[in-house]
Protein backbone atom coordinates (compact mmCIF):
# COMPACT_ATOMS: atom_id res chain seq x y z
CA UNK A 1 0.00 0.00 0.00
CA UNK A 2 1.68 2.77 -0.82
CA UNK A 3 0.96 6.64 0.73
CA UNK A 4 -1.53 8.05 -1.63
CA UNK A 5 -4.03 4.67 -1.58
CA UNK A 6 -3.49 5.41 2.84
CA UNK A 7 -4.72 9.49 2.35
CA UNK A 8 -7.67 8.26 -0.10
CA UNK A 9 -8.35 5.58 2.19
CA UNK A 10 -8.24 8.46 4.86
CA UNK A 11 -10.45 10.93 3.21
CA UNK A 12 -12.79 8.05 2.42
CA UNK A 13 -12.69 7.01 5.96
CA UNK A 14 -13.45 10.59 7.02
CA UNK A 15 -16.20 10.85 4.56
CA UNK A 16 -18.14 8.52 5.72
CA UNK A 17 -17.91 9.43 8.86
CA UNK A 18 -19.24 13.21 8.15
CA UNK A 19 -22.25 11.13 6.09
CA UNK A 20 -22.99 9.54 10.19
CA UNK A 21 -22.96 12.39 11.76
CA UNK A 22 -25.01 14.25 9.08
CA UNK A 23 -27.44 12.10 8.84
CA UNK A 24 -27.83 10.64 12.66
CA UNK A 25 -30.29 13.51 13.75
CA UNK A 26 -33.13 13.19 11.23
CA UNK A 27 -33.09 9.42 11.48
CA UNK A 28 -33.03 9.62 14.95
CA UNK A 29 -35.87 11.86 15.02
CA UNK A 30 -37.13 9.18 12.93
CA UNK A 31 -37.31 6.32 14.62
CA UNK A 32 -38.22 8.51 17.52
CA UNK A 33 -41.64 9.92 16.44
CA UNK A 34 -42.07 6.33 14.33
CA UNK A 35 -41.99 4.56 17.67
CA UNK A 36 -44.42 7.25 19.60
CA UNK A 37 -46.86 6.67 16.27
CA UNK A 38 -46.50 2.93 16.63
CA UNK A 39 -47.23 2.98 20.52
CA UNK A 40 -50.15 5.48 20.03
CA UNK A 41 -51.54 2.96 16.92
CA UNK A 42 -51.04 0.00 18.93
CA UNK A 43 -53.16 1.02 21.84
CA UNK A 44 -55.72 2.42 19.93
CA UNK A 45 -56.17 0.27 17.12
CA UNK A 46 -56.04 2.79 14.71
CA UNK A 47 -54.09 1.21 11.90
CA UNK A 48 -54.17 3.86 9.04
CA UNK A 49 -51.05 4.72 6.54
CA UNK A 50 -51.00 8.74 6.19
CA UNK A 51 -51.10 8.77 10.32
CA UNK A 52 -47.58 7.35 9.90
CA UNK A 53 -45.97 9.28 7.02
CA UNK A 54 -47.33 12.59 7.75
CA UNK A 55 -46.37 13.37 11.02
CA UNK A 56 -42.56 11.64 10.41
CA UNK A 57 -41.77 13.62 6.92
CA UNK A 58 -43.21 16.48 8.97
CA UNK A 59 -41.13 15.82 12.01
CA UNK A 60 -37.75 15.17 9.44
CA UNK A 61 -38.42 18.55 7.81
CA UNK A 62 -38.56 20.18 11.18
CA UNK A 63 -35.41 18.21 12.52
CA UNK A 64 -33.95 18.82 8.98
CA UNK A 65 -34.26 22.74 9.62
CA UNK A 66 -32.69 22.84 12.71
CA UNK A 67 -29.89 20.98 11.94
CA UNK A 68 -29.19 22.59 8.85
CA UNK A 69 -26.42 24.99 10.05
CA UNK A 70 -24.82 21.81 11.82
CA UNK A 71 -24.63 20.00 9.21
CA UNK A 72 -23.17 22.57 6.36
CA UNK A 73 -20.74 23.43 9.17
CA UNK A 74 -19.56 19.40 8.75
CA UNK A 75 -19.63 19.14 5.49
CA UNK A 76 -17.74 22.52 4.47
CA UNK A 77 -15.37 21.72 7.54
CA UNK A 78 -14.67 18.02 5.33
CA UNK A 79 -13.72 19.92 2.24
CA UNK A 80 -11.98 22.40 3.56
CA UNK A 81 -9.45 20.45 6.08
CA UNK A 82 -9.98 17.16 3.89
CA UNK A 83 -10.51 17.15 -0.04
CA UNK A 84 -9.30 20.96 -1.05
CA UNK A 85 -5.61 20.41 0.71
CA UNK A 86 -5.57 17.08 -1.93
CA UNK A 87 -7.14 19.09 -4.53
CA UNK A 88 -4.71 22.17 -4.43
CA UNK A 89 -1.53 19.71 -3.83
CA UNK A 90 0.84 19.73 -6.86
Amino acid sequence: MTMGDAILYDILRQGLWVSVMISTPMLAVALIVGLGIGLVQALTSVQEMTLTFVPKVAAMLAAFWVSMTFMTDMLVGFFQRGVLPLVAAP
